[in-house]
């Protein structure tokens, strides 16, 4: 434990409080709604089909202040010095920091950790910071959102507009150009498709313009919000109770006095690091969401542990950026680890990448009345052939994508290959026996509509 006590000073953000679960209890509440359907053919007689907003956002809230009492506490029995306080740099090895009373103090360190992940950007639209909100925002909303627009393609626009809908909120998206830039293309489209059948409505290609205050919001009803758009070239207006804004995020580097230290970090904000998460200055370290990386909570601690464990514990260990599990939580459910296929052939040439994909469905659903939400589960494996086919890149649709997605991910860091999978025996009848049971390449043009027994 001795490594631990080194004068080391962190500055942090946080996904507790407006990310990653308040996200996923609001995924969650859609769910619910959604196996509620599914519960009528089970033999179930639900007679009453209604949400309360303001309880649902009360117990996420009231969860998420016992975990942050939680954490000051096991903070405090680990003997970490805690300042609720913003800082910049006055050198290298000393920060200033004001807490929220105007109060000034100095602190020096050996080494500082910069982990103080990001805030969400709004555009240069007229209105869009006066009236829209963020998904910052979303979580705590002391109101019924009513009709909303979504404005953005990122997994956070898409699972905020995926659980509003789930509990019967009138959701539109006004996406730009594509969805979930980043991730693989075929898994996106069919997201988007799924969120449409499920009643979420699309407005692609579409740039936000103005947004106007028709009329202000009351205590017992949201603002009226005429939103201008071009949708195919054309002016279009259309009238949204809330508008949320899920467009990206940008860290605040600039405001941490970077000048002071010399610190150089790119326009967006995020900071250059080596394979170490060592900065251009010697004793400074970046992790999370300040690095061009993926933005994930895991991976920032992840990364700290390895950190922390280089710095005082001898260890060598490097982070994995690439093998990195994730979970977009749309109503469709999008699980991957590794490399999207465009990102596959780009590295090692499209003759040297073969795909193995499927449908699947789940048991669970199988007693469903057919539905046009039927036909977009699916599952794919890309693998080099030119490394015995190793597995360079897992892509899942279904239910339970991150708990399937989770597991595989060692596989995955292990090199594991196609073969390995092969040999696996899968546990039935689950979704992620479809990985053990592969046998279809996109190369061959096979049709994968016809779903073995």
């Amino acid at each position: 434990k001795q490594w631990y006590q080194r004068r080391v000073r962190v500055r942090q953000g946080s996904c507790l409080n407006v990310g990653c679960i308040p996200k996923k209890l609001m995924h969650t509440a859609s769910i619910y709604g959604e196996l509620a359907e599914d519960a009528l053919q089970y033999g179930w007689d639900l007679t009453k089909n209604s949400h309360d907003w303001g309880k649902m956002v009360g117990n996420i809230q009231n969860h998420i202040k016992s975990q942050n009492w939680k954490i000051r506490v096991d903070l405090r029995e680990k003997n970490v010095t805690y300042y609720n306080e913003y800082a910049t740099f006055v050198d290298k090895h000393t920060v200033k920091s004001v807490n929220k009373r105007g109060a000034e103090r100095t602190v020096t360190a050996d080494k500082f950790v910069l982990a103080m992940g990001g805030r969400p950007n709004y555009p240069d639209v007229p209105g869009a910071e006066q009236f829209a909100i963020t998904s910052d925002d979303i979580f705590s909303l002391n109101y019924h959102p009513g009709k909303t627009l979504c404005v953005g393609a990122s997994y956070i626009s898409l699972e905020c507009a995926g659980f509003l809908n789930g509990i019967g909120v009138d959701t539109t998206v006004l996406v730009r150009s594509i969805l979930l830039r980043g991730f693989d293309s075929d898994c996106s489209e069919k997201i988007g498709g799924y969120m449409e059948q499920c009643g979420v409505k699309f407005i692609r290609p579409g740039v936000p313009k103005k947004i106007e205050c028709v009329k202000e919001a009351t205590a017992d009803s949201p603002p009226e919000l005429r939103v201008f758009f071009t949708h195919n070239g054309e002016e279009k207006s259309d009238i949204f109770n809330t508008v949320l804004f899920a467009i990206g995020r940008k860290p605040l580097t600039e405001k941490i006095n970077p000048e002071a230290v010399g610190l150089k970090y790119d326009p967006n904000g995020k900071i250059p690091v080596n394979e170490e998460e060592l900065t251009n200055v010697d004793n400074i370290y970046a992790i999370g969401d300040v690095l061009n990386a993926p933005e994930l909570t895991p991976l920032a601690i992840q990364s700290g542990r390895l950190l922390a464990k280089r710095l005082y514990a001898g260890s060598k260990i490097l982070t994995d950026y690439v093998n990195v599990p994730t979970t977009v939580f749309t109503p469709l459910e999008y699980g991957s680890v590794g490399l999207s296929e465009d990102a596959a052939i780009a590295k090692y040439g499209d003759e040297n990448i073969e795909v193995y994909h499927t449908k699947h469905t789940p048991t669970e659903q199988v007693v469903r009345e057919a539905s046009p939400l039927e036909g977009y589960n699916y599952a794919k494996l890309v693998c080099n052939k030119a490394e015995n086919e190793r597995i360079v890149g897992l892509h899942y649709l279904g239910p339970n994508a991150g708990e399937i997605t989770g597991g595989f991910g060692l596989g995955l860091i292990m090199g594991a290959t196609k073969s390995d999978f092969d040999r696996l025996v899968g546990i039935h009848p689950t979704s992620s026996e479809v990985f053990t049971t592969m046998n279809i390449t996109k190369r061959s043009g096979k049709s994968i509509d016809v779903e073995d027994c």
